[in-house]
């Protein structure tokens, strides 16, 4: 019921600040769903698996460079969010396959440097991404996204939609973490060497999340893109990617609600905090964020939402 409840107020509200004018709570909205669907999908491979994944907004640039790309090109959002999706997957399967023999912080080091990688090529290619100049170039248009008669050109719209794409990262979500698959992911994540021996394909569950994850990614880059209706390197930067973990880790990591609640203080909390409090909290949230950090992990080290059997397995540990 209290979802239900949830369901119908992020229906309603929008429509009711819409109408009242208030437009910039309504981009901050449909900012904190594109950063949520992220966070999901980091979840997957972070809360989930146990993979320490800093280069995540990589996979975010990937479907957002590709849906610009073909937008320009003419083709509709219908048909290049298929292609972001596919693109996305296969590049983190072929990055997976090689990477995920390592762990800990060997792992974390490799998707680091390869969130990098990317980000220098997108500022190096010019002939492909323009550079740091970003796209559409001059004269050229990223195309609007159309269903049916319906044209999406406003942040009401366009928050509908993220809200809609939300709704079905968090059903795969919910059903990948209740499934077989989700409960040999939290083995791994518990003794990889145990899950093994225990008769789970390690590499191939490993595997799809990865790729699950970064088919999340892409779709959180190809919606932002055709909202923003621009593109460049410097919004998918290695503190992004960082960003993301430290709203896993503040909400609950391997908890789908505790994702959402990380977004909502990082994202969400410091947007609507930014008319009233001006410039100065804009000069020191990053300060704050550290500051919620530490004493995140050393009294609550599983998050403020986390699932139960992670704070069981902190707890246990500290007993």
């Amino acid at each position: 019921m209290k979802w239900l409840t949830a369901l119908l107020l992020l229906i309603i509200a929008p429509l009711i600040g819409y109408h009242y004018g208030n437009f910039y709570a309504l981009h901050v909205a449909g900012l904190v769903g594109i950063y949520c669907i992220l966070c999901v999908g980091l979840n997957i491979t972070v809360g989930y698996a146990g993979l320490l994944d800093l280069g995540f907004m990589a996979f975010c640039a990937i479907g957002a460079y590709t849906a610009a790309l073909l937008s320009i090109k003419g083709l509709s959002f219908w048909i290049t969010l298929p292609v972001c999706l596919l693109l996305g997957g296969l590049i983190r399967y072929l990055i997976g396959a090689p990477v995920l023999r390592l762990r800990g912080d060997y792992l974390a080091i490799v998707t680091l440097a390869f969130g990098e990688i990317f980000r220098l090529v997108a500022n190096n290619f010019d002939w492909l991404t323009n550079g740091p100049k970003g796209l559409p170039r001059v004269g050229e248009k990223i195309s609007e996204i159309r269903l049916f008669s319906l044209s999406f050109t406003n942040d009401l719209q366009f928050y509908y939609l993220i809200l809609f794409f939300l709704l079905c990262t968090l059903l795969i979500s919910y059903r990948l973490e209740h499934s077989r698959t989700g409960r040999a992911l939290v083995a791994i994540r518990e003794d990889e060497l145990a899950a093994k021996l225990s008769g789970i394909n390690v590499p191939r569950v490993k595997s799809l999340a990865f790729v699950l994850s970064g088919m999340f990614g892409a779709l959180a880059g190809a919606i932002y893109v055709h909202w923003i209706g621009f593109i460049s390197p410097e919004m998918f930067t290695f503190w992004e990617s960082v960003l993301l973990v430290a709203m896993l880790v503040i909400g609950g990591m391997g908890n789908i609600a505790g994702a959402l609640l990380g977004v909502l203080l990082l994202v969400g909390v410091p947007e609507l905090l930014r008319p009233v409090l001006g410039t100065r909290f804009v000069e020191y949230r990053m300060l704050i964020f550290g500051l919620i950090m530490i004493v995140v992990i050393i009294f609550r080290p599983e998050g403020l939402l986390p699932s139960k059997r992670r704070a069981a397995e902190l707890h246990a540990k500290d007993d």
